[in-house]
Order: structure tokens, then sequence, then C-alpha cells
């Protein structure tokens, strides 16, 4: 789902809310996730989910074409970790 599908299902649901507000919305949300993850803070939103920021130690890969060695410096990566209803929600579900 992208973020204007998601924008379009949201104004199914709220048919007096128009399009631009809920986009407003939607942008104010994940604005304020991405803010909070920059700062270093955990965001945890109950019964959907919790995102951190994760520190990946540096270390020496290959480069595929020519197999020569490649220090690989430490970064930080966004990780999402499921709550527990929608862990439920997806083992309840038959596989299509």
């Amino acid at each position: 789902m992208t973020k204007s599908q998601l924008i379009e299902k949201i104004s199914e649901q709220y048919p007096k809310l128009t399009k631009k507000q809920i986009e407003f919305i939607v942008n104010g949300v994940f604005n304020t996730i991405k803010e909070a993850l920059k700062e270093g803070e955990p965001v945890e939103i109950r019964g959907f989910g919790s995102f951190k920021v994760r520190e990946k130690e540096a270390k020496v890969g290959r480069n595929p074409k020519t197999g020569e060695k490649v220090q690989i410096p430490a970064k930080k990566v966004p990780y999402f970790k499921p709550g527990k209803e929608i862990k439920e929600q997806l083992i309840d579900k038959p596989v299509e």
C-alpha cells in the first residue's frame, strides 16, 4: 500500500474529511515518527508496533564483482517490531 492508497482508504472511512486534510494528518504522523527516530527516540504505537533505530557495527564485506575486501562503515538503521495484535492477525489469516 502506498501513501496515496492509505489516504484514499482513510477518506472512504471518513467522508467528512477532505483528502487534503487527511494527507496533512498522515504527513504529520510520518514526519513526527521520522523526527523522533532522528533524535534517537523509540516510537511505540500500542496495538500496532514500535519503531527504533539500531546501530550496525562496521564490518568487512566483499565486492561481488571483484571479490575484493571492502570496509563497510558503522551505520544506524530503522527497525520496526510489529505489535501483538498485528502478529495475531497475520497468524490467523490464511495464506492466499
